[in-house]
């Protein structure tokens, strides 16, 4: 079926630019200092001939996507930055009109050929994991679906019904979803809120490396106005939300950690409670580590393991070759499912695996994190908004979308801490999102058409290269 609102690829321009992180990020077993942001921008045409353009963009963080001991950093940064530019070529290379899903589902099934061949450019020790490639399509895939809004001048999160493409039953069935009938007649906006919600609280990211009180300050820290200590940044961000980073293989200091960021969280918040998630970035061997940890917090701590909302998977991404039954962890927290998460076919493993709910990235694609909505909300599964440290439209992009969905509580955000200086170029128009005061995203700025990035009012549009 043709709808007057499809759109027609005319361009996708690619722009990069390296960022420097403030203090280091520590997660897992790796260390994150720079990153690479890929940013683009789409021009599209609707078959009413209309033109507009559309934007995205997203750090290229190797070391969460392709934690690789054999592939150096420089290398695998160097692959995903010659896939982003293949992605865009490739989309611009569209010449159909379409629904931006219906190209996303096209480009993903060309995705692991054009991710293959550039490692064997680069004569790469493995392949690039297809949760790495999806990160630069993701941009790509948010651009299209920015310009989709633009070009038929809506809300694109308000496009998402019958006026403006099929019903979902189609697009789970092509995204190998098992029970696509039950969509039949069912459309994207039926699991929308129908507007931004005013405000969403932001998690905060407290790192490995993080340092919890003033006093484990050094001269060695940053000196720039921004807070150094967890303790501080809850006082000055008016912080509810914490996500803590876990060892995953040091039980004690896991153990001590989560009680004493517990304790720091709620001697300065400014709210009676606050609320805690943990993440040990699959270095658990095995889940029963996890439930150990849990049942010792909830011994040594009842109150911070009350506060726990879920656990991230604790043991490794590969779920096939480590399939580790979640029950016992689910029994006493939810279990939600992130890096092993690229798809439906995932989904259902996780799923009988165990677990109890999912992360959603928009690293992952927006069309893709849509589709998994529908279906957590037809089956019941709780779900997270988490981020990739995501600054500039990253961030608009990521808060955007939880304050249109039902998240498990409020949304992940953490580039204020790492990486504050690569969102100058929003934070004048969006300084309730960048600088989330009060400990919320506050969204009245996301306004107008497409993703309410209301570009032509932000400097440095578009990017120099």
């Amino acid at each position: 079926m043709k709808f007057d609102s499809d759109i027609r690829v005319l361009e996708v321009e690619p722009f990069f630019r390296l960022e420097k992180a403030r203090t280091p990020l520590k997660f897992g077993g790796v260390v994150m200092e720079t990153a690479l942001y890929f940013s683009c921008r789409a021009r599209v045409e609707n078959r009413k001939g209309k033109v507009a353009q559309g934007w995205g963009g997203i750090f290229l963080a190797d070391f969460w996507g392709w934690p690789s001991p054999v592939v150096p950093h420089d290398v695998r940064q160097e692959a995903m930055k010659r896939l982003a530019i293949a992605c865009a070529a490739r989309a611009s290379e569209v010449k159909d009109f379409a629904h931006p899903i219906d190209i996303f589902l096209d480009l993903e099934n060309e995705l692991a050929g054009m991710s293959a061949a550039i490692c064997h450019e680069l004569q790469t020790a493995e392949m690039m994991p297809f949760l790495c490639a999806l990160i630069p399509l993701s941009v790509v895939d948010g651009a299209l679906h920015d310009a989709f809004g633009n070009v038929n001048e809506v809300d694109t999160y308000s496009a998402y019904t019958a006026d403006f493409g099929p019903d979902l039953s189609q697009w789970v069935q092509r995204a190998r979803y098992r029970n696509s009938e039950r969509f039949a007649g069912k459309y994207i906006g039926d699991y929308l809120r129908p507007a931004y919600l005013p405000e969403i609280p932001v998690f905060h990211l407290v790192g490995g490396l993080d340092k919890l009180t003033r006093a484990e300050v050094t001269a060695d820290d940053p000196v720039d106005g921004l807070p150094v200590s967890l303790d501080e940044w809850v006082k000055t961000d008016g912080l509810s939300c914490l996500k803590v980073k876990l060892r995953g293989n040091d039980l004690e200091w896991d153990l001590q950690r989560m009680i004493e960021v517990y304790r720091v969280g709620m001697e300065y918040t400014p709210h009676e409670k606050i609320f805690l998630t943990a993440d040990t970035n699959e270095m658990c061997e095995t889940p029963d580590y996890m439930v150990e940890l849990l049942t010792k917090l909830r011994e040594k701590s009842p109150a911070a393991f009350e506060s726990l909302l879920y656990v991230e998977q604790p043991t490794h991404r590969d779920l096939v070759a480590y399939p580790f039954d979640m029950s016992k962890v689910a029994a006493l927290k939810p279990v939600f499912v992130d890096e092993s998460l690229t798809g439906m076919e995932t989904f259902d493993l996780a799923m009988e695996l165990g677990a109890s709910g999912v992360a959603l990235k928009t690293c992952k694609g927006h069309s893709m994190c849509l589709l998994e909505v529908a279906r957590c909300h037809e089956e019941n599964v709780p779900y997270a908004v988490q981020d990739l440290t995501n600054p500039s439209l990253a961030m608009l992009h990521s808060v955007g979308l939880a304050a249109r969905i039902y998240t498990i509580m409020g949304v992940e955000s953490n580039s204020r801490q790492f990486f504050p200086s690569a969102s100058n170029d929003v934070r004048e128009l969006h300084r309730d999102i960048v600088d989330r005061p009060q400990g919320v995203a506050r969204t009245h700025s996301l306004r107008g058409s497409g993703l309410g990035y209301q570009i032509d009012k932000l400097n440095g549009y578009p990017p120099s290269r």
